[in-house]
């Protein structure tokens, strides 16, 4: 611990450029509304990096954003969560000979979700609060659930009705409060906006807490090695309100900020054609229009991306680019990534496999480049996705009704 860091020094807007001190309810830019980065004390970081040669000391816990102690067991825990698979059948399928998969299906609730989830509720705890409320398609009211009823806090969801039955099971599993809204994300969030300014709850919503890109940056801290200076070539992330592409984003830039790597990866964001505003307006070069989303990776259906800015400046810093993908797509890559690799994803998890096959199509990627793919939810969120696609079993009552072909 005696590397452990001591959380952000101030916040600076994203869009405008506006400094804010650090404070209990810091939520949004008060000039221009723009989302906001946490900046920390980088010169100092990198001196106690360079005096220690880089060793013995996880870049997770020098860049939290919360002051950490040996009673934090549950942050440490997250250090082991994600799990870095190497996957070379998988990408001998789709083309790409360096491939490796930051599976995130092994987090407490099963996504992705669960880190911005943690950054949030430890803040909330710092700060005193005990109850956070929060708008969700299902993951994020479902991790909010899980980790609240494991620090012993209250949590409050506001779903769209149509979110599916299982993440909603989840939540109410998890003894949140769950509203369900007779609208879409867009609404939900608006009004999860409105209750937290009129009861004084917490909001842990997508680019309205800064500690929600905060907590998604540790994703790719967790690929960080010392002396290695490299995270990949290019890494592909799936899309919907942009937050998780500007955690990776931020993630990268606090690293090389530190001295830990040298150049950025290229990013790649990952969007079904149905929910594809970021792609829309990065091909166009414009900024962020509102779309009528739709898709079957429920998880990226957005109409308006609350971090799509950020997401926008992730792809420009960092010479990526933006590439979108049906939803016939995206249910192949479910099944390739289970087929081959051994892991189940939900459709928007496995949406950054589905973008890398067009990438490398595309001659976007090259074949030989080192790349990593996030693979952001578990398949038990949304089975339902699948069903229309998998035959039914045979039913036998002993041997001799076995069909001919399990018998090869």
């Amino acid at each position: 611990m005696s590397f452990a860091g001591q959380g952000p020094v101030e916040a600076r807007c994203a869009l405008c450029g506006a400094g804010a001190a650090i404070a209990p309810a810091l939520y949004t830019c008060t000039k221009c509304s723009g989302t906001l980065d946490l900046l920390y004390d980088y010169p100092a970081l990198a001196r106690r990096l360079a005096a220690a040669g880089g060793e013995g000391i996880n870049p997770a816990v020098l860049l939290s954003p919360v002051r950490l102690t040996h009673e934090d067991p549950l942050f440490f825990e997250l250090l082991d969560w994600t799990r870095v698979q190497p996957a070379a059948r998988l990408g001998a399928a789709l083309g790409a000979r360096r491939l490796t998969l930051l599976d995130e299906t092994r987090l407490p609730s099963g996504s992705l979700k669960d880190r911005a989830t943690l950054a949030v509720l430890m803040r909330a705890r710092e700060t005193g609060a005990h109850t956070i409320a929060c708008a969700s398609t299902g993951n994020a009211g479902a991790s909010l659930a899980c980790l609240a009823a494991r620090l012993g806090m209250k949590a409050v969801i506001f779903a769209p009705r149509s979110a599916p039955a299982a993440k909603l099971r989840q939540v109410q599993a998890h003894g949140a409060r769950l509203l369900l809204v007779d609208g879409n994300y867009d609404l939900a969030y608006e009004l999860c906006l409105a209750a937290v300014a009129e009861r004084g709850w917490v909001s842990r919503n997508t680019s309205h807490n800064p500690w929600c890109a905060e907590g998604k940056k540790s994703a790719v801290l967790a690929l960080a090695r010392p002396r290695e200076r490299k995270i990949a070539d290019a890494i592909l992330v799936p899309a919907g309100d942009g937050c998780i592409l500007a955690g990776v984003h931020k993630g990268l830039v606090d690293l090389q900020r530190v001295g830990w790597i040298d150049t950025l990866p290229r990013l790649v964001a990952v969007q079904p054609e149905g929910s594809a505003a970021i792609a829309k307006a990065w091909h166009a070069g414009n900024t962020i229009e509102p779309v009528a989303a739709r898709s079957v990776a429920d998880s990226l259906v957005v109409d308006r991306p609350r971090d799509g800015e950020k997401a926008l400046r992730a792809l420009r810093e960092t010479g990526g680019f933006a590439v979108t993908v049906s939803d016939a797509e995206i249910l192949a890559a479910v099944f390739e990534l289970a087929r081959l690799e051994g892991i189940f994803a939900e459709p928007a998890g496995a949406a950054a496999l589905a973008g890398l096959r067009k990438a490398i199509a595309a001659g976007l990627l090259e074949p030989d480049a080192e790349i990593v793919a996030l693979v952001t939810g578990h398949g038990l969120k949304d089975p339902g996705a699948l069903a229309p696609l998998l035959a039914p079993a045979p039913v036998i009552a002993s041997l001799k009704d076995l069909p001919a072909e399990a018998s090869r």
